[in-house]
């Protein structure tokens, strides 16, 4: 028997190149790979430069034929937007891979990397590597051509609050920033007794009307002009007006409330004490602690007004102060304040401490009032009242002295603030001294208040050094916890003026 060896395992033959006689494996070309790549290009028809254009106001990139998309550099939506420029080339290709090769980022240049096959020369399929170079050309878009026009704007939102304070519209100016719905504007107006807000549609106008009902007590009336219109397409062309009416209460006023209002909220005193204002007037009794709360109908329906100018408020000294134990409303009272307590005290201003003329009144602030301190308020019993319902009610239910706040050193107040608020930015001559004592006014409430602090964003500041919660003379202040760090954008490493690519 004889032994056979193990035949060998079949091995693939080798043809030679019918170009450049190079032994390669059999192939339909009979070609190798560097010859069929000089005699075929499968990047033919497909352009290796093109352009693209920026805006730089907005940071947008165009979108043919109108749109204007957000893009960020070498992301997904970019790099989409790039092939949509060469998608008709790339039709008689199979797009195998893409992705951006890395610019400078205020070259103005972008680069992708493409990788397509192709099937060449009797079924072989040629793989090749190319890179398409996009050239980023400034143009300015149609939104921001309009605010750079400042006179172009489809709809207007008139806010008007007719009152001597600014309080509301401080509060509103937080509220707006907060929710941003600022952002659409094209401009923003000051004027003495409101702000005006320009929009480029009409939509974003009536969503500032809508929030502005949601935030404060308002009312609001439209109105529109025919610009233009084309008879043949049936388009028309208008300009919009939102007039919208704030109640002309503040924070700290003093009301006299009609004897049916009065009597509907739970029979409660015609006087009472304008403690807040969000999406409704929150009101208190100072005799009674009875509080109310009056939206935007309600007021529209039964109307009242302030008794009292803010310059008018007076300085008293507490001379004595005693808490009261609250007494058992009668059928029908409405609800009592928990957060304040009633008390009867004997004051005296500070004009008149040469004289021993005191004032007895009813306060809400006897949670806060101590003799000796000093407090803010409204002198009744020396004054004319010039309302309607104060007129008609009997001088023995009309208080000698309405008691508002409680007085503390402003300036070392100031000095030891550490947070600071935003504001939107507006078209205004300037602020008067009345206008920076309001807004002193306003942060003053903020701190006082922590129902009205819940709804604004508070930044820390930068420019005074934080102290510890526990350093305190008895002035409210706020805490650490409630306060957000500022964004700082600082400048890009590359030396420009910021991260953007076209800045």
């Amino acid at each position: 028997m004889e032994y056979m060896p193990p035949s060998a395992a079949p091995t693939q033959g080798h043809i030679l190149c019918c170009e450049c006689g190079v032994p390669v494996p059999p192939n339909p070309a009979s070609m190798c790979v560097a010859c069929l790549r000089a005699r075929v290009d499968i990047t033919d028809g497909i352009p290796k430069q093109a352009s693209i254009h920026f805006c730089k106001q907005c940071s947008r990139y165009l979108q043919p034929p109108g749109t204007w998309i957000q893009c960020a550099l070498e992301s997904r939506e970019l790099l989409t937007l790039c092939l949509k420029k060469i998608k008709a080339s790339l039709s008689k290709v199979r797009l195998i891979d893409a992705g951006f090769v890395w610019t400078e980022p205020h070259s103005k240049r972008l680069k992708v990397k493409l990788t397509v096959q192709k099937e060449v020369m009797n079924g072989a399929i040629l793989q090749q590597v190319f890179v398409v170079e996009y050239v980023v050309h400034s143009q300015m878009c149609d939104d921001c051509h309009r605010v750079e026009a400042k006179d172009f704007w489809k709809a207007v939102v008139q806010v008007r609050q007719k009152t001597s304070h600014k309080k509301t519209f401080f509060y509103l100016e937080q509220l707006i920033l907060k929710h941003r719905l600022h952002q659409n504007t094209l401009r923003i107006k000051e004027i003495h007794d409101g702000l005006d807000f320009y929009y480029a549609s009409k939509q974003h106008a009536q969503k500032m009307v809508d929030f502005l009902h949601c935030t404060v007590p308002a009312r609001s009336k439209s109105s529109q002009r025919l610009i233009s219109h084309d008879i043949h397409s049936n388009v028309y062309n208008y300009k919009s007006t939102f007039s919208v009416e704030i109640v002309p209460i503040c924070k700290d006023n003093v009301v006299c409330l009609s004897p049916k209002l009065a009597q509907s909220l739970g029979n409660m005193s015609q006087i009472c004490v304008c403690i807040r204002v969000t999406s409704t007037i929150h009101l208190i009794d100072p005799n009674t602690l009875q509080i109310a709360d009056i939206d935007g109908n309600t007021y529209w329906r039964h109307p009242f007004n302030s008794l009292f100018h803010p310059k008018q408020l007076e300085e008293f000294i507490v001379m004595d102060i005693s808490r009261v134990q609250e007494r058992k409303l009668g059928a029908g009272a409405g609800m009592r304040s928990n957060k304040h307590t009633l008390a009867e005290a004997w004051v005296k201003k500070t004009s008149e401490m040469n004289t021993d003329h005191q004032y007895f009144c009813r306060t809400h602030l006897g949670h806060l009032l101590n003799p000796g301190d000093l407090v803010l308020g409204f002198d009744l019993a020396n004054c004319n009242l010039n309302d309607e319902f104060a007129n008609k009610m009997n001088p023995h239910d009309v208080p000698d002295v309405v008691l508002i706040k409680k007085s503390y050193d402003r300036s070392k107040r100031q000095h030891r603030r550490n947070w600071k608020l935003k504001e939107l930015e507006r078209d205004r001559e300037g602020m008067d001294t009345d206008d920076e004592r309001q807004y002193q006014d306003f942060l003053e409430d903020l701190e006082e208040d922590e129902a009205i602090r819940r709804n604004v964003n508070i930044y820390k500041s930068t420019h005074i050094p934080v102290e510890s919660d526990t350093d305190d003379d008895g002035a409210p202040r706020i805490s650490l916890a409630e306060m957000l760090e500022d964004l700082h954008i600082f400048q890009d490493a590359t030396g420009g003026e910021g991260a953007d690519m076209m800045t």
